[in-house]
Protein backbone atom coordinates (compact mmCIF):
# COMPACT_ATOMS: atom_id res chain seq x y z
CA UNK A 1 0.00 0.00 0.00
CA UNK A 2 1.19 3.34 -0.99
CA UNK A 3 1.97 5.99 1.77
CA UNK A 4 0.32 9.29 1.39
CA UNK A 5 1.92 12.56 0.94
CA UNK A 6 0.38 15.11 2.96
CA UNK A 7 1.97 17.73 0.33
CA UNK A 8 -0.70 16.73 -1.95
CA UNK A 9 -3.50 18.04 -0.04
CA UNK A 10 -1.90 21.34 0.26
CA UNK A 11 -3.69 22.63 -3.13
CA UNK A 12 -6.65 21.56 -1.71
CA UNK A 13 -6.19 23.53 1.88
CA UNK A 14 -4.98 26.14 -0.03
CA UNK A 15 -8.33 26.52 -2.21
CA UNK A 16 -10.41 26.16 1.00
CA UNK A 17 -8.15 28.59 2.53
CA UNK A 18 -8.60 31.15 0.03
CA UNK A 19 -12.09 30.16 -0.21
CA UNK A 20 -13.15 31.12 3.26
CA UNK A 21 -11.02 34.61 2.91
CA UNK A 22 -12.47 36.00 -0.20
CA UNK A 23 -15.98 34.59 1.24
CA UNK A 24 -15.82 36.40 4.47
CA UNK A 25 -14.74 39.63 2.42
CA UNK A 26 -17.62 39.13 0.53
CA UNK A 27 -20.22 38.82 3.42
CA UNK A 28 -18.60 41.81 5.56
CA UNK A 29 -19.63 43.02 2.40
CA UNK A 30 -22.96 41.90 1.62
CA UNK A 31 -24.02 42.28 5.44
CA UNK A 32 -24.10 46.04 5.29
CA UNK A 33 -25.19 46.48 1.96
CA UNK A 34 -28.04 44.10 2.61
CA UNK A 35 -29.36 45.46 6.04
CA UNK A 36 -29.30 49.11 4.88
CA UNK A 37 -31.37 47.93 1.79
CA UNK A 38 -33.53 46.56 3.88
CA UNK A 39 -34.06 49.16 6.13
CA UNK A 40 -34.31 51.72 3.65
CA UNK A 41 -37.25 49.06 1.61
CA UNK A 42 -39.22 49.15 4.69
CA UNK A 43 -38.93 52.76 5.27
CA UNK A 44 -40.01 53.98 1.74
CA UNK A 45 -43.25 51.01 2.63
CA UNK A 46 -44.19 52.62 5.71
CA UNK A 47 -45.05 55.94 4.52
CA UNK A 48 -47.14 57.93 3.24
CA UNK A 49 -44.55 60.63 4.95
CA UNK A 50 -46.55 64.16 3.25
CA UNK A 51 -48.78 64.98 5.55
CA UNK A 52 -52.46 64.67 4.66
CA UNK A 53 -51.52 62.58 2.03
CA UNK A 54 -53.75 58.77 1.26
CA UNK A 55 -52.63 55.65 2.07
CA UNK A 56 -53.73 53.11 -0.33
CA UNK A 57 -53.40 50.37 1.83
CA UNK A 58 -56.43 51.89 4.79
CA UNK A 59 -59.89 51.63 4.63
CA UNK A 60 -59.72 55.94 5.27
CA UNK A 61 -63.10 55.61 7.02
CA UNK A 62 -64.82 52.87 9.59
CA UNK A 63 -68.05 51.06 7.77
CA UNK A 64 -70.09 51.65 11.17
CA UNK A 65 -68.50 55.07 12.45
CA UNK A 66 -68.00 57.85 10.09
CA UNK A 67 -63.99 58.51 11.89
CA UNK A 68 -60.51 57.07 10.96
CA UNK A 69 -58.74 54.22 12.57
CA UNK A 70 -56.15 55.41 14.71
CA UNK A 71 -52.66 54.32 13.62
CA UNK A 72 -52.55 51.84 16.41
CA UNK A 73 -55.40 50.25 15.43
CA UNK A 74 -55.12 49.19 11.55
CA UNK A 75 -51.96 51.13 9.65
CA UNK A 76 -49.16 49.60 12.45
CA UNK A 77 -50.39 46.26 11.20
CA UNK A 78 -50.71 47.30 7.59
CA UNK A 79 -46.83 49.23 8.08
CA UNK A 80 -45.15 46.38 10.10
CA UNK A 81 -46.61 43.84 6.86
CA UNK A 82 -45.86 46.26 4.39
CA UNK A 83 -42.31 46.74 5.48
CA UNK A 84 -41.21 43.12 6.09
CA UNK A 85 -42.68 42.12 3.07
CA UNK A 86 -40.17 44.57 1.67
CA UNK A 87 -36.94 43.46 3.45
CA UNK A 88 -37.66 40.31 2.00
CA UNK A 89 -38.37 40.86 -0.97
CA UNK A 90 -35.03 43.09 -0.81
CA UNK A 91 -32.82 40.21 0.51
CA UNK A 92 -34.17 37.91 -1.91
CA UNK A 93 -33.37 40.07 -4.94
CA UNK A 94 -30.30 40.89 -3.66
CA UNK A 95 -29.12 37.38 -2.59
CA UNK A 96 -31.13 35.09 -5.35
CA UNK A 97 -31.18 37.58 -8.55
CA UNK A 98 -27.89 39.74 -8.17
CA UNK A 99 -25.48 37.81 -6.25
CA UNK A 100 -25.82 34.45 -6.72
CA UNK A 101 -27.80 34.64 -10.32
CA UNK A 102 -25.92 37.04 -11.57
CA UNK A 103 -22.58 37.85 -9.87
CA UNK A 104 -22.00 33.59 -8.97
CA UNK A 105 -22.86 32.45 -12.11
CA UNK A 106 -21.02 34.41 -14.20
CA UNK A 107 -17.83 33.64 -11.72
CA UNK A 108 -18.55 30.10 -12.34
CA UNK A 109 -18.44 30.79 -15.98
CA UNK A 110 -15.34 32.66 -15.98
CA UNK A 111 -16.73 36.28 -16.27
CA UNK A 112 -16.28 38.59 -13.92
CA UNK A 113 -19.99 39.51 -12.03
CA UNK A 114 -20.72 42.20 -13.99
CA UNK A 115 -20.58 39.91 -17.52
CA UNK A 116 -17.71 41.36 -19.05
CA UNK A 117 -15.48 38.64 -19.83
CA UNK A 118 -11.79 37.62 -18.20
CA UNK A 119 -8.85 39.27 -20.00
CA UNK A 120 -6.99 35.72 -20.27
CA UNK A 121 -7.31 31.79 -19.47
CA UNK A 122 -5.68 32.73 -16.11
CA UNK A 123 -8.11 35.18 -15.24
CA UNK A 124 -10.95 32.75 -16.31
CA UNK A 125 -9.68 30.12 -13.68
CA UNK A 126 -9.67 32.52 -11.31
CA UNK A 127 -13.44 33.90 -11.85
CA UNK A 128 -14.05 30.24 -11.71
CA UNK A 129 -12.36 29.50 -8.67
CA UNK A 130 -13.72 32.68 -6.96
CA UNK A 131 -17.52 31.47 -7.77
CA UNK A 132 -18.24 29.41 -5.09
CA UNK A 133 -16.59 31.63 -2.03
CA UNK A 134 -18.30 34.98 -3.80
CA UNK A 135 -22.04 32.64 -4.02
CA UNK A 136 -20.57 31.15 -0.13
CA UNK A 137 -19.75 34.96 0.70
CA UNK A 138 -22.87 36.54 -0.06
CA UNK A 139 -25.31 33.87 1.68
CA UNK A 140 -23.59 34.03 4.68
CA UNK A 141 -24.01 38.32 4.15
CA UNK A 142 -27.53 37.98 3.50
CA UNK A 143 -28.60 35.95 6.36
CA UNK A 144 -26.48 37.59 8.82
CA UNK A 145 -28.12 40.65 7.50
CA UNK A 146 -31.98 38.70 7.98
CA UNK A 147 -30.64 37.42 11.51
CA UNK A 148 -29.82 40.87 12.26
CA UNK A 149 -33.38 42.53 10.78
CA UNK A 150 -35.32 40.12 12.58
CA UNK A 151 -33.70 40.52 15.72
CA UNK A 152 -34.28 44.42 15.12
CA UNK A 153 -37.86 43.67 14.31
CA UNK A 154 -38.67 41.51 17.41
CA UNK A 155 -36.92 44.29 19.90
CA UNK A 156 -39.06 46.93 18.23
CA UNK A 157 -41.76 44.17 18.14
CA UNK A 158 -41.49 43.89 21.76
CA UNK A 159 -41.84 48.31 22.05
CA UNK A 160 -44.69 48.53 19.92
CA UNK A 161 -46.24 45.48 22.25
CA UNK A 162 -45.62 47.41 25.32
CA UNK A 163 -46.81 50.22 23.65
CA UNK A 164 -50.35 49.20 22.11
CA UNK A 165 -50.47 47.71 26.15
CA UNK A 166 -49.77 50.75 27.24
CA UNK A 167 -52.91 52.70 24.93
CA UNK A 168 -55.09 49.81 25.45
CA UNK A 169 -54.77 50.50 29.21
CA UNK A 170 -54.64 53.44 28.86
CA UNK A 171 -58.79 53.09 26.63
CA UNK A 172 -59.92 50.91 29.18
CA UNK A 173 -58.74 53.60 32.38
CA UNK A 174 -60.45 56.15 30.43
CA UNK A 175 -64.08 54.10 29.87
CA UNK A 176 -63.30 53.02 33.47
CA UNK A 177 -62.78 56.68 34.88
CA UNK A 178 -66.34 57.92 32.76
CA UNK A 179 -67.91 55.30 34.04
CA UNK A 180 -66.80 55.72 37.66
CA UNK A 181 -67.26 59.46 37.63
CA UNK A 182 -70.76 58.50 36.77
CA UNK A 183 -71.51 56.25 39.67
CA UNK A 184 -69.53 58.21 42.19
CA UNK A 185 -71.78 61.35 41.59
CA UNK A 186 -74.96 59.08 41.10
CA UNK A 187 -75.13 60.69 37.77
CA UNK A 188 -78.09 58.87 36.13
CA UNK A 189 -78.56 59.96 32.22
CA UNK A 190 -81.69 59.82 30.89
CA UNK A 191 -83.64 61.17 28.19
CA UNK A 192 -85.92 63.95 28.58
CA UNK A 193 -88.51 63.11 26.04
CA UNK A 194 -92.30 61.90 25.74
CA UNK A 195 -92.30 58.40 24.89
CA UNK A 196 -88.94 57.69 25.13
CA UNK A 197 -87.22 58.98 28.81
CA UNK A 198 -85.26 55.65 28.59
CA UNK A 199 -81.83 55.73 30.05
CA UNK A 200 -78.60 56.24 28.03
CA UNK A 201 -75.24 54.65 27.99
CA UNK A 202 -73.90 57.20 25.46
CA UNK A 203 -75.13 60.04 23.77
CA UNK A 204 -74.60 60.18 20.28
CA UNK A 205 -72.04 63.20 19.24
CA UNK A 206 -72.33 65.12 16.05
CA UNK A 207 -69.28 66.51 14.45
CA UNK A 208 -69.16 70.58 15.41
CA UNK A 209 -67.44 70.30 11.27
CA UNK A 210 -70.09 67.89 9.32
CA UNK A 211 -72.40 67.16 11.72
CA UNK A 212 -71.57 63.23 11.20
CA UNK A 213 -73.29 61.37 14.15
CA UNK A 214 -70.88 59.72 16.38
CA UNK A 215 -72.42 56.60 17.78
CA UNK A 216 -69.39 55.32 20.02
CA UNK A 217 -67.15 58.22 20.28
CA UNK A 218 -65.28 56.42 23.68
CA UNK A 219 -61.64 56.04 23.86
CA UNK A 220 -60.85 52.66 21.51
CA UNK A 221 -59.68 51.93 18.04
CA UNK A 222 -60.38 55.04 16.64
CA UNK A 223 -58.60 56.86 19.20
CA UNK A 224 -57.40 57.33 22.51
CA UNK A 225 -57.71 60.85 23.82
CA UNK A 226 -58.88 61.54 20.52
CA UNK A 227 -60.31 60.64 17.20
CA UNK A 228 -60.44 61.86 13.83
CA UNK A 229 -63.96 62.80 12.15
CA UNK A 230 -64.04 61.56 8.95
CA UNK A 231 -64.15 65.77 7.86
CA UNK A 232 -60.92 66.09 9.51
CA UNK A 233 -62.04 67.03 12.69
CA UNK A 234 -60.70 66.39 16.09
CA UNK A 235 -62.56 65.07 18.50
CA UNK A 236 -62.51 64.52 22.22
CA UNK A 237 -63.44 60.75 23.14
CA UNK A 238 -63.86 61.31 27.33
CA UNK A 239 -65.65 63.42 29.55
CA UNK A 240 -62.06 64.20 30.81
CA UNK A 241 -61.12 65.57 27.89
CA UNK A 242 -64.01 67.81 26.85
CA UNK A 243 -66.53 65.59 25.23
CA UNK A 244 -69.63 66.95 26.45
CA UNK A 245 -68.86 70.53 24.98
CA UNK A 246 -69.75 68.54 21.45
CA UNK A 247 -73.55 68.91 20.48
CA UNK A 248 -75.45 65.44 21.98
CA UNK A 249 -78.37 63.43 21.15
CA UNK A 250 -80.42 60.85 22.42
CA UNK A 251 -79.19 57.48 20.67
CA UNK A 252 -82.93 56.20 20.82
CA UNK A 253 -84.88 59.37 19.67
CA UNK A 254 -82.07 61.25 18.07
CA UNK A 255 -82.99 64.37 19.63
CA UNK A 256 -80.58 67.07 21.37
CA UNK A 257 -79.99 66.46 24.83
CA UNK A 258 -78.41 69.47 27.32
CA UNK A 259 -74.96 70.22 27.07
CA UNK A 260 -73.79 69.07 30.71
CA UNK A 261 -75.51 65.96 30.62
CA UNK A 262 -73.26 63.14 32.02
CA UNK A 263 -71.44 66.30 34.06
CA UNK A 264 -73.79 67.05 36.62
CA UNK A 265 -76.07 65.05 38.42
CA UNK A 266 -79.95 65.02 37.25
CA UNK A 267 -82.75 65.44 39.67
CA UNK A 268 -85.93 64.15 38.37
CA UNK A 269 -88.67 65.97 39.71
CA UNK A 270 -92.47 65.16 38.71
CA UNK A 271 -95.14 67.84 39.52
CA UNK A 272 -98.08 65.29 40.28
CA UNK A 273 -101.97 66.63 40.72
CA UNK A 274 -105.04 66.81 38.65
CA UNK A 275 -106.38 68.49 35.87
CA UNK A 276 -106.60 72.53 36.58
CA UNK A 277 -105.32 72.22 40.31
CA UNK A 278 -102.55 74.66 39.78
CA UNK A 279 -99.39 72.37 38.42
CA UNK A 280 -98.14 74.61 35.67
CA UNK A 281 -98.86 77.92 37.38
CA UNK A 282 -96.81 76.29 40.23
CA UNK A 283 -93.66 75.03 38.11
CA UNK A 284 -93.65 78.55 36.88
CA UNK A 285 -93.60 79.95 40.09
CA UNK A 286 -90.76 77.79 41.29
CA UNK A 287 -88.62 78.74 38.51
CA UNK A 288 -89.36 82.57 39.20
CA UNK A 289 -88.52 82.20 43.10
CA UNK A 290 -85.07 80.09 42.03
CA UNK A 291 -84.74 83.42 39.41
CA UNK A 292 -85.52 85.28 42.31
CA UNK A 293 -82.94 83.76 44.84
CA UNK A 294 -80.21 83.92 41.65
CA UNK A 295 -81.25 87.62 41.27
CA UNK A 296 -79.82 87.69 44.84
CA UNK A 297 -76.84 85.83 44.25
CA UNK A 298 -77.34 83.17 46.65
CA UNK A 299 -77.86 80.68 43.32
CA UNK A 300 -76.74 80.19 39.94
CA UNK A 301 -79.88 79.04 37.72
CA UNK A 302 -79.75 78.49 34.01
CA UNK A 303 -81.80 77.26 31.16
CA UNK A 304 -80.35 73.88 30.13
CA UNK A 305 -81.46 74.53 26.60
CA UNK A 306 -83.16 76.78 24.27
CA UNK A 307 -86.28 75.15 24.05
CA UNK A 308 -86.79 75.55 27.80
CA UNK A 309 -86.43 79.69 27.75
CA UNK A 310 -88.84 79.71 25.32
CA UNK A 311 -91.43 77.08 27.27
CA UNK A 312 -90.80 79.73 30.21
CA UNK A 313 -91.56 82.77 28.09
CA UNK A 314 -94.52 81.59 26.56
CA UNK A 315 -96.11 80.55 29.90
CA UNK A 316 -94.69 84.38 31.34
CA UNK A 317 -96.38 85.63 28.47
CA UNK A 318 -99.95 83.68 29.21
CA UNK A 319 -99.80 84.56 33.01
CA UNK A 320 -98.57 88.37 31.91
CA UNK A 321 -101.84 88.72 29.64
CA UNK A 322 -104.25 86.55 31.45
CA UNK A 323 -103.68 85.46 34.81
CA UNK A 324 -103.78 82.08 34.35
CA UNK A 325 -101.49 79.18 32.11
CA UNK A 326 -103.54 76.87 29.71
CA UNK A 327 -103.96 73.48 30.92
CA UNK A 328 -101.46 71.30 30.39
CA UNK A 329 -102.27 69.29 27.24
CA UNK A 330 -99.27 66.31 26.52
CA UNK A 331 -99.88 63.29 28.67
CA UNK A 332 -96.18 62.34 28.36
CA UNK A 333 -94.50 66.03 29.28
CA UNK A 334 -90.88 67.33 28.02
CA UNK A 335 -88.92 67.75 31.21
CA UNK A 336 -88.60 71.41 31.62
CA UNK A 337 -84.34 71.45 32.34
CA UNK A 338 -82.55 74.09 34.41
CA UNK A 339 -79.07 74.36 35.94
CA UNK A 340 -79.36 75.05 39.35
CA UNK A 341 -75.57 75.44 40.96
CA UNK A 342 -74.86 76.86 44.63
CA UNK A 343 -70.90 76.79 45.88
CA UNK A 344 -69.14 73.96 43.58
CA UNK A 345 -72.12 71.53 43.82
CA UNK A 346 -74.30 71.50 40.43
CA UNK A 347 -77.69 69.91 39.33
CA UNK A 348 -78.97 69.49 35.98
CA UNK A 349 -83.28 69.58 37.07
CA UNK A 350 -85.72 67.64 35.47
CA UNK A 351 -89.53 69.03 35.74
CA UNK A 352 -92.60 66.68 34.50
CA UNK A 353 -95.70 68.38 34.08
CA UNK A 354 -97.77 65.65 32.81
CA UNK A 355 -101.31 66.60 32.18
CA UNK A 356 -103.81 66.07 34.92
CA UNK A 357 -105.90 64.08 33.60
CA UNK A 358 -102.66 61.65 32.80
CA UNK A 359 -103.18 60.63 36.60
CA UNK A 360 -107.25 59.51 36.63
CA UNK A 361 -106.40 56.14 34.79
CA UNK A 362 -103.83 53.81 36.12
CA UNK A 363 -102.47 52.20 31.94
CA UNK A 364 -101.97 55.73 31.58
CA UNK A 365 -99.83 56.59 34.81
CA UNK A 366 -98.00 53.58 33.65
CA UNK A 367 -97.07 55.26 30.61
CA UNK A 368 -94.88 57.82 32.40
CA UNK A 369 -91.80 56.02 32.59
CA UNK A 370 -90.14 58.93 33.85
CA UNK A 371 -91.45 57.92 37.27
CA UNK A 372 -88.99 55.18 37.35
CA UNK A 373 -86.18 57.27 37.95
CA UNK A 374 -87.58 59.77 40.03
CA UNK A 375 -85.38 61.62 42.98
CA UNK A 376 -88.54 63.20 44.22
CA UNK A 377 -92.72 64.27 44.27
CA UNK A 378 -94.24 67.47 44.45
CA UNK A 379 -98.00 66.39 45.14
CA UNK A 380 -99.70 69.22 44.32
CA UNK A 381 -102.86 69.20 46.71
CA UNK A 382 -106.03 71.59 45.81
CA UNK A 383 -108.24 70.81 48.66
CA UNK A 384 -110.77 72.97 46.82
CA UNK A 385 -111.43 69.56 44.99
CA UNK A 386 -111.79 67.03 47.96
CA UNK A 387 -115.50 66.64 48.52
CA UNK A 388 -115.45 66.49 52.06
CA UNK A 389 -113.59 70.32 51.91
CA UNK A 390 -116.38 71.35 49.30
CA UNK A 391 -119.46 70.21 51.78
CA UNK A 392 -117.80 71.88 54.61
CA UNK A 393 -118.37 75.32 52.69
CA UNK A 394 -120.69 77.75 52.74
CA UNK A 395 -122.41 80.98 51.92
CA UNK A 396 -120.00 82.94 49.58
CA UNK A 397 -117.16 80.63 50.48
CA UNK A 398 -119.05 78.11 47.91
CA UNK A 399 -119.21 80.48 45.40
CA UNK A 400 -115.74 81.31 45.44
CA UNK A 401 -114.55 77.63 45.81
CA UNK A 402 -115.87 77.02 42.22
CA UNK A 403 -114.97 80.87 40.42
CA UNK A 404 -111.09 79.07 41.94
CA UNK A 405 -111.70 76.56 38.68
CA UNK A 406 -111.12 73.33 41.45
CA UNK A 407 -109.83 70.39 39.83
CA UNK A 408 -112.49 67.13 38.92
CA UNK A 409 -110.39 65.19 41.49
CA UNK A 410 -109.40 65.05 44.50
CA UNK A 411 -105.91 65.04 45.63
CA UNK A 412 -106.67 61.85 47.66
CA UNK A 413 -107.97 59.88 44.65
CA UNK A 414 -104.68 61.25 42.74
CA UNK A 415 -102.39 60.85 45.40
CA UNK A 416 -103.77 57.05 45.50
CA UNK A 417 -103.60 56.24 42.07
CA UNK A 418 -99.83 57.60 41.74
CA UNK A 419 -99.41 55.90 44.91
CA UNK A 420 -100.00 52.43 44.26
CA UNK A 421 -98.18 52.75 40.58
CA UNK A 422 -95.20 54.60 41.37
CA UNK A 423 -94.23 51.47 43.82
CA UNK A 424 -94.10 49.28 41.13
CA UNK A 425 -92.70 51.11 38.32
CA UNK A 426 -89.90 52.18 40.88
CA UNK A 427 -89.72 50.05 43.70
CA UNK A 428 -87.90 52.94 45.66
CA UNK A 429 -90.61 54.37 46.94
CA UNK A 430 -90.38 54.49 50.67
CA UNK A 431 -86.80 56.12 50.13
CA UNK A 432 -88.22 58.84 47.63
CA UNK A 433 -89.15 62.30 49.50
CA UNK A 434 -92.64 64.48 48.88
CA UNK A 435 -93.20 68.03 49.08
CA UNK A 436 -96.72 68.35 48.86
CA UNK A 437 -97.63 72.08 48.27
CA UNK A 438 -101.67 73.28 48.36
CA UNK A 439 -102.67 75.53 45.62
CA UNK A 440 -104.73 78.37 45.34
CA UNK A 441 -103.60 79.70 49.14
CA UNK A 442 -105.08 83.49 47.84
CA UNK A 443 -108.20 81.46 47.57
CA UNK A 444 -108.22 79.59 51.00
CA UNK A 445 -107.48 82.86 52.75
CA UNK A 446 -110.51 84.30 51.94
CA UNK A 447 -112.77 81.46 52.90
CA UNK A 448 -114.46 81.71 56.47
CA UNK A 449 -115.49 78.29 56.07
CA UNK A 450 -112.10 76.72 56.91
CA UNK A 451 -109.36 77.82 58.88
CA UNK A 452 -106.78 79.58 57.95
CA UNK A 453 -103.34 77.63 56.86
CA UNK A 454 -100.22 77.82 59.33
CA UNK A 455 -97.17 76.89 59.28
CA UNK A 456 -98.29 73.67 59.67
CA UNK A 457 -99.56 72.73 56.82
CA UNK A 458 -99.58 68.80 57.72
CA UNK A 459 -101.81 69.69 61.21
CA UNK A 460 -104.07 72.41 58.80
CA UNK A 461 -105.07 69.52 56.02
CA UNK A 462 -105.78 66.97 58.69
CA UNK A 463 -108.33 69.94 60.41
CA UNK A 464 -110.16 70.03 57.00
CA UNK A 465 -110.22 66.46 57.57
CA UNK A 466 -107.54 65.03 55.03
CA UNK A 467 -106.17 63.75 57.68
CA UNK A 468 -106.04 60.23 55.58
CA UNK A 469 -103.62 62.15 52.47
CA UNK A 470 -101.03 63.26 55.39
CA UNK A 471 -100.99 59.44 57.53
CA UNK A 472 -100.89 57.97 53.80
CA UNK A 473 -97.96 60.31 52.73
CA UNK A 474 -95.93 59.49 55.71
CA UNK A 475 -96.42 55.97 55.47
CA UNK A 476 -95.96 55.01 52.10
CA UNK A 477 -93.08 57.27 51.06
CA UNK A 478 -89.72 58.74 52.76
CA UNK A 479 -89.74 62.33 54.42
CA UNK A 480 -92.50 64.78 53.19
CA UNK A 481 -92.95 68.53 53.62
CA UNK A 482 -95.96 70.43 53.28
CA UNK A 483 -96.21 74.20 51.75
CA UNK A 484 -99.57 76.31 51.00
CA UNK A 485 -98.37 78.74 47.93
CA UNK A 486 -100.29 81.06 45.95
CA UNK A 487 -98.95 80.71 42.41
CA UNK A 488 -100.97 83.69 41.20
CA UNK A 489 -98.97 85.87 43.77
CA UNK A 490 -95.75 84.54 43.18
CA UNK A 491 -96.52 84.51 39.04
CA UNK A 492 -97.42 87.21 36.28
CA UNK A 493 -97.40 91.13 36.60
CA UNK A 494 -97.27 92.19 39.82
CA UNK A 495 -95.70 89.08 41.49
CA UNK A 496 -94.91 89.01 44.95
CA UNK A 497 -90.84 87.91 45.38
CA UNK A 498 -91.21 87.01 48.73
CA UNK A 499 -94.28 84.55 47.69
CA UNK A 500 -91.75 83.14 44.35
CA UNK A 501 -89.36 82.03 46.84
CA UNK A 502 -91.81 80.59 49.03
CA UNK A 503 -92.98 78.74 45.77
CA UNK A 504 -89.55 77.18 44.83
CA UNK A 505 -89.39 76.23 48.56
CA UNK A 506 -90.72 72.93 47.40
CA UNK A 507 -88.24 71.93 44.38
CA UNK A 508 -85.46 73.93 46.60
CA UNK A 509 -85.76 70.94 49.71
CA UNK A 510 -85.71 68.69 47.06
CA UNK A 511 -82.80 69.47 45.89
CA UNK A 512 -81.24 69.50 48.99
CA UNK A 513 -82.10 65.67 49.36
CA UNK A 514 -79.54 65.04 46.57
CA UNK A 515 -76.58 67.00 48.00
CA UNK A 516 -77.43 70.44 47.14
CA UNK A 517 -76.15 73.22 50.07
CA UNK A 518 -79.92 75.02 49.81
CA UNK A 519 -81.43 74.30 52.87
CA UNK A 520 -79.92 78.15 54.21
CA UNK A 521 -82.76 79.07 51.86
CA UNK A 522 -85.50 77.18 53.60
CA UNK A 523 -87.93 79.43 55.68
CA UNK A 524 -88.82 76.32 58.04
CA UNK A 525 -92.26 76.74 56.97
CA UNK A 526 -92.79 73.06 55.27
CA UNK A 527 -94.28 71.10 58.05
CA UNK A 528 -92.46 67.71 58.50
CA UNK A 529 -94.42 64.81 59.32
Amino acid sequence: MKEWNPWLAYPLLTFVAATGVIALFVALYAFPVAAARAVLAMGRRTGPWRTGADDPRIVPVSSGEPAQFSYWARQLREDVTSAVAAAVAVLRRLLINQWLGTGARNLLRGRRPSSSPAENAFTTVVMVLTGPAFGLGAIVGASAAALFLLLVLLFFGALLALVLGALAAAALALRGLDRAGLLLRRIRMKCPYPGCYRPIDLPVYHCPGCQAAHRRLRAGRFGVFRRVCACGERLNTSFLTGRHKLTSYCPHCDLALPVTLGTIRIVHVPIVGGTSSGKTMLMAAMVAGLRSWADRGELSVDYATADDRRELHRLKGQLDQDGWVQKTAAQQPRAFMLRVERGRRRRLLYLYDPMGETFGDAVVVREQQYLAHTDGVVLVADVLAEPEVRRSLGGSDAQRAVDARPSPEGPKDTYDRLAGEFAAMSGRRARTPVATVVTKRDVLDQLDSLPTPGIRIDEWLTRIGLGDLVQSLGHDFGDTRYWAVSARAATGTGAFDGESRRAAESVLWLLSRTGLPVKPLLTGEGGKR
